[in-house]
C-alpha cells in the first residue's frame, strides 16, 4: 500500500473518531437537558430507522459490566451507617457462633448437624438495607410485605431475631435440635416456626416460583376488591446457582406479561454454588441479565461498590472496563480467596496502564476494593429504585463474595458453603475483621454479643422496625375474619339420587358443588377456581362467563365464540384463573391462595382441577411445600385412576397419586365414587379448613365416567368422612360370605362381583365403600402408637376399620384403580384370622375401553370374583376347582403376560 493511501486512510480514521464523538457529545447534551428517558427514545428510534433501511444490527440483551446506577444519581443513605455497620457485625458473629457451636460437641451416635456460614456472610448487608429501611411489617391499616429468604441465610435470620429479643439464646444453643421443641430449624420452615417463617424456600427453585404467584395474587385480590394490598411488594432472595433450577425461571414471562411491580427479585451473585464456581468460565451476572431484559424485567446490576468509583473514573480509555468485560467469574472467585497482591498481579496486571493507575495503592487498598453487594450506599440505591419501579418486576443482580469475612478457611473457597467449623486463628480473624468486642480468652468459648438495651445500636435497631410497623419475619396463624359454610344441606341435590335414566360423573358433581358454593353470599367470593387450560375437559366452561377469568389488562379482543353462551370471558376483576399449561405455575397459584388467611388475613378457597395423573407426580415438592406452609384448599385430581381416561396411553393414566398424597402428613386424601360422597367430603372439608380455620388441605380424586346416582343414606356421613361404610348386602342367610372393598370407579366393578357371586356361585356379600384408605391407615396407625406407648392401658383405641371388618364374616378383597400399594395400605389393621387379597393397577398404562383396561390390569368384576373364591378356597370353605372354574366361564387367561410388569 502507498503513502498516499496510507495518509488517506489515517484521515479517514480520524473523520469517523470525530464524527463519533460528535455523537456521543450530542447524546450526552440530551441526558443533561432532557433526561435519559429522552436519550433512549432518540437511540430507539434510530436503530429502527437503520434496520428499516437494511442495516444488520445485532440484538443484545446486555449492558456493559458496571452497576446500573451511577454514583451521580445514587440517593444519599437515609440511615446511621456507623450504626448500622456495628448491627450488621454483631449479627454476623452471632450466626456464626451459633453454627460452629452446634457443630462442636456431638455425641457419639449423634451425627453431625451441619449448618451454613457463607450464604448469609454474602447477604448481610442487603438483609439489613432491607429490615432498616424497606420492608414493611403488617400494621392495622396496611398488609405486611412479604421476603422470601434464601434458605441457607437462615442462621443470619435467627441472629438478628436474637438481637431483636424474638429469639432466645437457649434456642441460639439447639440450633438443629428441634425434637424436645426449644430448637431451631436448619432452614425457613412455617411448620415448624408457625409464628416466625412464613415462606419455605429451601428447596431449590420453589421459592422465585411461589414468589412469582404470591405477587400475583396480590394483585388478583386488590383487582377483586376484597384487599388493597396496593402498598406491598413480595422481596425474593435467590442464590446465582439456584437460578439453575428450571422453576427459577419457568415463570418469569408470567411477571413481566402481567407488570407485577410489587415483585422484587434479588440474585446474591457470589459465583458460587455448593462445589464451585457458577459460570468459571463465563458469566453469571451478564447471563441473568440477558434473560430477565429479554423477558421484559427491569434489570438492576449491583456489582462494584464505591471503592471503585475513583478508578472507574479515571478510566477515561475504557482499559479497566475492557478489563472488568474479559474476566471471566472463575478469576473473580480466585481474587477473593487470595490478598491485594494477587489481585494487583493477576487483573491489574493485565494491562500496563492499569498497574499505572493503582501504582500509589497498597496491597490493603487494592484489597479494600469492594464489590456492590457489600456496600450499604450502593445497595440502599438499588433497592430504592427497585422499590419505586413501576410497570415491570425488578430483579437486582448483586455480586457478592462467598463467606464474606470468614478470613483464610472460609472466603469463596470452594467448600465455603459447607464451611460449619472455623479454627481459633480463623475466629480470631473473624472478630478482629469486624470489630466484635470479645477478648481473647473467651474466644475459645465463642459467646454470643448482644449490647445493652439501652446501647445506641439496639435502639437504633428496634427504632428502624418500629418505623416500619413490627419485626420480620413473622406469621399469621389463624385470619381475624369468621366466615360460615353453607350448611350440607345447601347442596340437597347432590345428595339425591339421580332420575331414572340419568347419569352423572363425578366431576359433574364438583362441578355442581362449585356452583351452589359460588351462590352463597359469603363464602362465594372468596372461592377460587384455578384450572391448567382444561376447562372445557371438566365441564367447567361455564364458569368463563358466568364469573370471568382474571386479566390484568381485560380482554383487548373480541373472542371467536361471542355468540355462544359460555364465551370466553377475561376481565380485570375475574375470579378464575386460567394458568395454561402449567401445573406447577397453577399449584403455585393454588399455594398463594390457600395461605392468604395467613398472608393477607382473608380467607380464600382455592380449587385447582387438574389431570390426576400431571398433579402430584409433577408438583410434588410444591405439594410438600404445602404442607409445611399450612396451606387450605382443595386439590381435584379430574379423571383419576389407570383406567378411567380411557384413551390417552402409557403416561396420562394416574394409578399412584393417592400414595403420593398419603406421604403429605396434613393433606387429607379421598376417593369418592357417587355425587353424594363428593358433597359431604367436601363440605365437611369447608367447615374445617374455613370455619374452624384449621390447617389441613384436601385432595379429592374425580372421574369422568357417567353413571345413576345413588342418593345419601342417612347415618352414612361418619363412615364416609372416617374412610368406609357399608354400602350394600345381598344373601345374609348365605353360608359362605364374603366382604368386598372398592373406591372411586372399580367400586361400580365390586358392585357388579357381588351380583356374580349370588347369582352363579351363591355366595353372600357386603360391598363397603371405601372413600380413604388412606384415612383409614392413619386412623390405624395413631391407634397402633397408642396401644405401644401403653402397655399395660385398659379400653385402648382400636382402629375403625377394625372394628367395622369385626362385625362380618368371610374373607376381604378389595379393587381400586390404584396400584395395590393403595389398598394394602390397612393390612396391618385388617382382623388378623380373615384372609385379604389386594387387587390393583401396577403397571404402565395403556389406551382402549374402559372394560378392557379393567380386564387388562384384573381389577374388574371377574377377578374380585375370582379373587374372592381363592380366597374362600384358602380358608378351606370351598373346593380351588371352584377358582379354576371361573378362570374358565369367565375366559380368563392364565397364560397373559403379568400387566404389572408391563
Amino acid at each position: 500500500m502507498s503513502s498516499t493511501q496510507d495518509n488517506s486512510s489515517a484521515q479517514v480514521s480520524q473523520d469517523q473518531a470525530l464524527e463519533t464523538k460528535e455523537w456521543l457529545d450530542a447524546l450526552e447534551a440530551v441526558v443533561d437537558r432532557e433526561g435519559p428517558a429522552r436519550a433512549h427514545d432518540l437511540i430507539e428510534k434510530l436503530i429502527d430507522l437503520a434496520r428499516r433501511s437494511g442495516a444488520h444490527i445485532p440484538f443484545s440483551p446486555n449492558t456493559a459490566y458496571e452497576n446500573t446506577i451511577p454514583p451521580g444519581l445514587e440517593p444519599a443513605h437515609p440511615g446511621n451507617l456507623v450504626l448500622e455497620e456495628r448491627i450488621r457485625s454483631y449479627i454476623r458473629w452471632n450466626a456464626m457462633a451459633m453454627v460452629v457451636r452446634a457443630n462442636r460437641e456431638t455425641p457419639p451416635d449423634g451425627g453431625g448437624l451441619g449448618g451454613h456460614i457463607a450464604s448469609f456472610a454474602s447477604l448481610a448487608t442487603m438483609i439489613g438495607c432491607g429490615q432498616n429501611h424497606f420492608w414493611h411489617a403488617e400494621t392495622e391499616d396496611r398488609g405486611g410485605d412479604m421476603v422470601f429468604f434464601q434458605g441457607h441465610s437462615s442462621p443470619g435470620i435467627y441472629a438478628r431475631a436474637f438481637m431483636e429479643g424474638r429469639i432466645s439464646e437457649d434456642q441460639l444453643n439447639n440450633f438443629r435440635q428441634e425434637v424436645d421443641g426449644k430448637g431451631l430449624p436448619s432452614y425457613p420452615h412455617p411448620k415448624l416456626m408457625p409464628e416466625f417463617w412464613q415462606f419455605p424456600t429451601v428447596s431449590m427453585g420453589l421459592g422465585p416460583l411461589m414468589a412469582i404467584y404470591q405477587a400475583r395474587f396480590l394483585k388478583y385480590l386488590h383487582a377483586r376488591g376484597i384487599a388493597d394490598t396496593s402498598g406491598r411488594k413480595v422481596w425474593v432472595f435467590l442464590g446465582d446457582g439456584e437460578m439453575d433450577e428450571p422453576e427459577s425461571l419457568g415463570a418469569i414471562g408470567l411477571a413481566a406479561r402481567e407488570k407485577l411491580d410489587n415483585l422484587i427479585f434479588i440474585v446474591n451473585c457470589n459465583l458460587q454454588r455448593l462445589d464451585g464456581p457458577v459460570r468459571g468460565n463465563g458469566k453469571i451476572i451478564q447471563e441473568l441479565e440477558g434473560t430477565f431484559r429479554g423477558a421484559g424485567w427491569n434489570v438492576l446490576k449491583l456489582i462494584w461498590g464505591g471503592y471503585w468509583d475513583p478508578l472507574l473514573a479515571r478510566d477515561k480509555e475504557g482499559i479497566l472496563r475492557k478489563v472488568m468485560e474479559d474476566t471471566v467469574d472463575g478469576e473473580y472467585q480466585a481474587y477473593k480467596a487470595n490478598d491485594g497482591a494477587y489481585v494487583r498481579e493477576h487483573f491489574f496486571g493485565k494491562h500496563p496502564k492499569l498497574l499505572e493507575m493503582v501504582s500509589r495503592m497498597s496491597d490493603e487498598d487494592i484489597w479494600r476494593l469492594n464489590r456492590g453487594g457489600h456496600d450499604p450506599h450502593k445497595v440502599f440505591a438499588a433497592f430504592d429504585s427497585a422499590s419505586k419501579h413501576e410497570g415491570q418486576p425488578t430483579v437486582i443482580l448483586a455480586k457478592t463474595i462467598k463467606g464474606y469475612g470468614m478470613g483464610h478457611v472460609g472466603q469463596a473457597k470452594n467448600p465455603s458453603h459447607q464451611q460449619k467449623s472455623l479454627d481459633l486463628d480463623a475466629v480470631r480473624e473473624f472478630r478482629d475483621r469486624f470489630n466484635i468486642p470479645v477478648p481473647d480468652d473467651k474466644l475459645e468459648e465463642l459467646p454470643y454479643f448482644k449490647p445493652a438495651d439501652d446501647s445506641p445500636e439496639m435502639q437504633y435497631l428496634h427504632a428502624r422496625r418500629q418505623a416500619l410497623g413490627g419485626y420480620l419475619p413473622k406469621r399469621r396463624n389463624k385470619a381475624d375474619e369468621q366466615l360460615t359454610v353453607p350448611t350440607l344441606d345447601a347442596f340437597k341435590p347432590m345428595l339425591e339420587a339421580t332420575a331414572e335414566g340419568r347419569e352423572i360423573s363425578t366431576t359433574q358433581a364438583f362441578v355442581r358443588f362449585f356452583n351452589t358454593l359460588l351462590r352463597d353470599k359469603q363464602v362465594g367470593p372468596r372461592a377460587v377456581p384455578i384450572l391448567a387450560d382444561e376447562s372445557r375437559t371438566f365441564g367447567m366452561e361455564g364458569l368463563f362467563r358466568q364469573i370471568g377469568i382474571y386479566a390484568p389488562e381485560g380482554q383487548k379482543y373480541t373472542p371467536v365464540d361471542k355468540d355462544q353462551v359460555m364465551y370466553y370471558r377475561e376481565t380485570a376483576n375475574g375470579q378464575l384463573l386460567q394458568e395454561g399449561i402449567n401445573e406447577q405455575g397453577a399449584f403455585s397459584s393454588w399455594i398463594a391462595a390457600a395461605t392468604s388467611y395467613s398472608n393477607s388475613n382473608r380467607i380464600m378457597i382455592p380449587f385447582f382441577i387438574y389431570y390426576s395423573m400431571f398433579g402430584f407426580q409433577r408438583f410434588g415438592d410444591l405439594a410438600w411445600a404445602a404442607g409445611d406452609m399450612k396451606a387450605r384448599g382443595f386439590v381435584l385430581g379430574g379423571t383419576a385412576g389407570r383406567t378411567t381416561l380411557n384413551g390417552e396411553g402409557l403416561q396420562h393414566e394416574d394409578g399412584h397419586s393417592h400414595i403420593q398424597s398419603s406421604l403429605i402428613p396434613n393433606c387429607v386424601s379421598y376417593d369418592p365414587t357417587f355425587s353424594h360422597e363428593v358433597a359431604v367430603i367436601m363440605q365437611h372439608g369447608l367447615k374445617r379448613m374455613v370455619q374452624d380455620q384449621e390447617d389441613v388441605y384436601y385432595y379429592v380424586t374425580l372421574m369422568n365416567e357417567n353413571y345413576a346416582q345413588p342418593g345419601l343414606v342417612d347415618g352414612d356421613e361418619d363412615g364416609i368422612l372416617r374412610g368406609m361404610y357399608k354400602f350394600k348386602s345381598v344373601a345374609k342367610d348365605s353360608k359362605l360370605r364374603v366382604q368386598l372393598m372398592g373406591s372411586g370407579t372399580i367400586l361400580r366393578e365390586v358392585i357388579a362381583a357381588q351380583d356374580l357371586l349370588e347369582k352363579d356361585w351363591g355366595i353372600g356379600s357386603d360391598v363397603w365403600s371405601v372413600t380413604s384408605f388412606t384415612e383409614l391407615r392413619r386412623d390405624g396407625l395413631d391407634c397402633e402408637r397408642a396401644a405401644l406407648l401403653n402397655p399395660e392401658g385398659k379400653d385402648l383405641p382400636v382402629p375403625y376399620v377394625t372394628t367395622q371388618l369385626q362385625k362380618t364374616d368371610g374373607p376381604i378383597v378389595v379393587s381400586t384403580d390404584y396400584i395395590k400399594a393403595y389398598g394394602d395400605q390397612i393390612r396391618p389393621f385388617v382382623p388378623k384370622d380373615r384372609t385379604y387379597k389386594v387387587l390393583g393397577t401396577d403397571g404402565f398404562g395403556r389406551s382402549d375401553f374402559r372394560f378392557k383396561l379393567r380386564e387388562h390390569f384384573e381389577v374388574d368384576r371377574h377377578f374380585v370374583v375370582l379373587a374372592a373364591l381363592r380366597a374362600l378356597a384358602e380358608e378351606g370353605k370351598i373346593p380351588f376347582s371352584k377358582a379354576s372354574e371361573a378362570i374358565a366361564k369367565y375366559g380368563i387367561n392364565p397364560s397373559k403376560a403379568n400387566p404389572h410388569h408391563a
